[in-house]
């Protein structure tokens, strides 16, 4: 069996690159978010309640306690703590001896940091997932980074420590549970969009933050449309479960599938670094024979093999037939499929109900949470073999303390992930063990394993929300202020900003979904437009040239809620069409009682 060297290489260097990222963007955005005439001050966040140092750093467990002691303030703090980050995930990232397990474990303390003040605008979830995956790579890299392995003639790598796989499967783990709840809660939540296959016909135009390639992909046919629904299902239900397939051509074959859903998703819209760090996780399904040359050339000198190694090819390649036969027929009987010739298009249909879905449901999470307990141990067991193959009784003794260490943090994880990811199926979360949901609730707090599931409900289905702010000397005459990456100007294309992260610009997509009541920051966020805060302007323009009052700020601001549609093609020169709605946010101005109220009300007072 091909080991994993450089697939955790790949996988080490992929986590500092999206650690990179991800602190970078944040740097960005701190003072207009966090500052101290940002919209949510970090310093409200962390106020001392007279308990020990310890006591305090366990409950919330942010290095930012310590700011003051450099006599900084807690923004400052944030500031300083992201920058050192960018720095040494980029030093990670293009330094091989950087890859050790110190560093991971400073990466992810300072992302867990920043993610205990950041309040709304780091409460995504691929916040979570970078802090989960991040604690993950603090397992998989080692103390230090050895020089580079040698391969010994049976694929195995000389000089491998027994139990380096080991934490690394958790990865594959976490993939399975990403993947896997995300398609579920899509037909869980009943929406009428996924249930019907109509859910793309809506998803590229009422997405956050559309690309120009989001525009050309919601005018595709309809039936394409739902053949990719179809598809959708099939990758992210289906398929997971072969992430544990002991046939090597069945995990290359999931692999594939989900690079390839991840690469459409990135180039139809901008969700920052979080498609990236999916691909970053599905590295745990490649091996060292599928990625080195060597490996490959080491096929091509077939040698005459024995009997049951013939045999065990032949069960292997039935098996792979199998699974894709049972693959195809699911798919066709879930989902209708039928041909029509003369129109040259596939019609889709869903073929079971709500009642039969969740039964299945029922029926199968159990198992994969078996499926992972069986993967797991073959691991262990796979771990315990090579560390009956060390010589040396010192080297023996060292490698056995590792491996149970190890092993031991792998296990305690494992059943850790097993309490959110039960959360897909209310009765399997009740049959779990009792001290798993112990072992849950004492770290819960630290987000070592979360619960996942994007893109639960189709939002927009009669036109996509939107906020636009509107500014105005005399309140007569209003002037629209626009940002600069979510849809405003109907004429403007839409940007590509991947792999930055826009949080303002995301958290006024989810405020237009409800009431300003909703989002109490928007109140915040007024009061400082009024106050002509310049980290908040850049926000919005960081060309500040371009904001409309830059050289004075407005007397009055109100929000108005419009509905947002791609344009037919034809049209010339517009990229929206746009339809007012209602008035979002009254117009206020500094002193306006109407804008206290909501200031005390939401606590949001200076």
């Amino acid at each position: 069996m091909a080991g994993s060297e450089v697939p955790r290489q790949l996988f080490l260097q992929g986590v500092a690159a999206v650690f990179t990222f991800a602190f970078a963007s944040l740097y960005m955005q701190i003072p207009g978010l966090y500052g101290a005439e940002g919209i949510l001050p970090a310093r409200r966040t962390l106020r001392p309640q007279g308990k020990g140092r310890w006591q305090q750093l366990w409950e919330t467990p942010t290095l930012l306690w310590e700011a003051p002691q450099l006599g900084l303030d807690t923004s400052q703090g944030l500031e300083l703590l992201s920058l050192l980050g960018a720095l040494l995930a980029l030093g990670a990232l293009l330094m091989r001896r950087l890859r050790n397990l110190f560093v991971y474990l400073l990466l992810w303390a300072a992302y867990l940091s920043a993610c205990q003040v950041g309040q709304v605008f780091l409460y995504f979830q691929w916040d979570s997932l970078l802090l989960e995956t991040g604690f993950l790579a603090v397992l998989v890299a080692p103390l230090r980074q050895p020089p580079h392995h040698k391969q010994a003639p049976q694929g195995r790598l000389v000089g491998a420590s027994p139990h380096e796989g080991i934490p690394f499967w958790l990865v594959r783990w976490l993939l399975f549970r990403l993947m896997f709840a995300s398609g579920v809660v899509k037909l869980t939540s009943r929406c009428p969009a996924w249930w019907g296959l109509t859910a793309l016909t809506y998803h590229y135009e009422t997405q956050c933050l559309p690309t120009p390639a989001s525009w050309f992909a919601h005018h595709l046919p309809v039936w394409l449309q739902k053949l990719s629904v179809v598809a959708t299902f099939l990758i992210e239900i289906a398929v997971p479960p072969l992430f544990f397939a002991p046939v090597r051509r069945l995990r290359l074959a999931a692999f594939y599938s989900q690079v390839l859903l991840q690469v459409l998703i990135i180039i139809t819209g901008n969700y920052n670094f979080f498609n990236l760090l999916t691909l970053v996780l599905t590295t745990a399904l490649l091996d060292d024979g599928h990625l080195t040359a060597e490996s490959g050339n080491s096929h091509c000198k077939k040698t005459p093999s024995s009997w049951p190694r013939a045999l065990l090819s032949l069960l292997s390649l039935l098996l792979e037939f199998t699974v894709y036969g049972l693959l195809a027929y699911g798919t066709v009987h879930c989902f209708g499929l039928e041909v029509d010739w003369e129109q040259h298009a596939v019609h889709s249909r869903t073929t079971f109900t709500f009642h039969q879905f969740t039964q299945w449901l029922k029926m199968v999470t159990l198992p994969t949470m078996w499926l992972g307990v069986a993967s797991l141990t073959w691991e262990l067991l796979n771990a315990l073999w090579r560390w009956t193959q060390v010589r040396g009784w010192l080297r023996k003794l060292c490698t056995a303390v590792q491996l149970f260490i190890f092993g031991t943090a792998t296990v305690a994880l494992f059943v850790i992930s097993l309490v959110p990811y039960s959360y897909i199926e209310p009765s399997s979360h009740g049959h779990l063990w009792t001290g798993a949901h112990r072992l849950f609730g004492a770290v819960e707090h630290l987000q070592l394993a979360n619960s996942y599931g994007l893109f639960r409900r189709m939002t927009g289905l009669g036109g996509r929300p939107e906020v636009v702010l509107e500014g105005s000397y005399d309140g007569q005459h209003w002037t629209e202020i626009e940002f600069m990456y979510k849809p405003g100007n109907v004429s403007r294309p839409p940007p590509v900003v991947v792999p930055h992260q826009p949080r303002l610009d995301w958290q006024m997509w989810f405020a237009a979904l409800g009431p300003h009541s909703h989002s109490p920051w928007f109140t915040s966020l007024v009061l400082r437009l009024l106050q002509g805060k310049d980290p908040v302007i850049r926000l919005i323009q960081n060309d500040v040239a371009r904001y409309p009052f830059h050289k004075q700020p407005p007397t009055y601001v109100r929000a108005q809620r419009y509905k947002y549609w791609f344009s037919h093609p034809g049209e010339q020169s517009q990229w929206w069409r746009r339809q007012w709605v209602e008035e979002f946010f009254p117009p206020v101005s500094l002193g306006d009682p109407t804008l206290d109220m909501l200031l005390r009300q939401f606590d949001l007072q200076a």
